[in-house]
C-alpha cells in the first residue's frame, strides 16, 4: 500500500532566484530523477505560492526517510544538486540546523 507524505520549505524572497529555481525544476537532472525513483518514491509534486513550497510524495513500502538520507549522502550528484538548490532555499523558522524540507502534519481528511 502506498503512503503519502507532505513536506514544506521556503524559498528566498527574491523573484529572480525563484524564477531560476523554477527553471531548474522544468527538467531536473536525470541522476536526481533516478535517485528519487530508486528510493521508493513513485510520484512527487512540488507546488509554490509566493515563497512557500509544498511537496507531495507518494511512496511504496520500500521507502524510508533514513534510507533516502543515507543514499543521498553517498551520491555526489545528489549532493551537488542539494548544494545548488540551497542557493534558492531558506530554512523554516522551526527548522533545526541543516534541516530543509520539513514533514507536515495532516490535520483533516475528507471521509466518504
Amino acid at each position: 500500500m502506498n503512503r503519502r507524505y507532505c513536506l514544506t520549505l521556503d524559498l528566498k524572497d527574491d523573484p529572480k532566484l525563484i524564477a531560476e529555481y523554477k527553471r531548474y525544476h522544468e527538467k531536473i537532472w536525470p541522476e536526481i530523477t533516478k535517485s528519487i525513483k530508486d528510493s521508493g518514491i513513485e510520484d512527487l509534486e512540488i507546488y509554490l505560492l509566493g515563497t512557500r513550497m509544498f511537496m507531495i510524495m507518494e511512496v511504496n513500502d520500500s521507502f524510508s526517510f533514513e534510507a533516502k538520507g543515507k543514499a543521498d549522502k553517498a551520491n555526489p550528484k545528489v549532493q551537488e544538486w542539494e548544494e545548488l538548490m540551497w542557493k534558492f532555499q531558506k530554512p523554516l523558522p522551526q527548522a533545526r540546523l541543516g534541516e530543509k524540507w520539513m514533514l507536515m502534519e495532516r490535520i483533516f481528511k475528507l471521509e466518504s
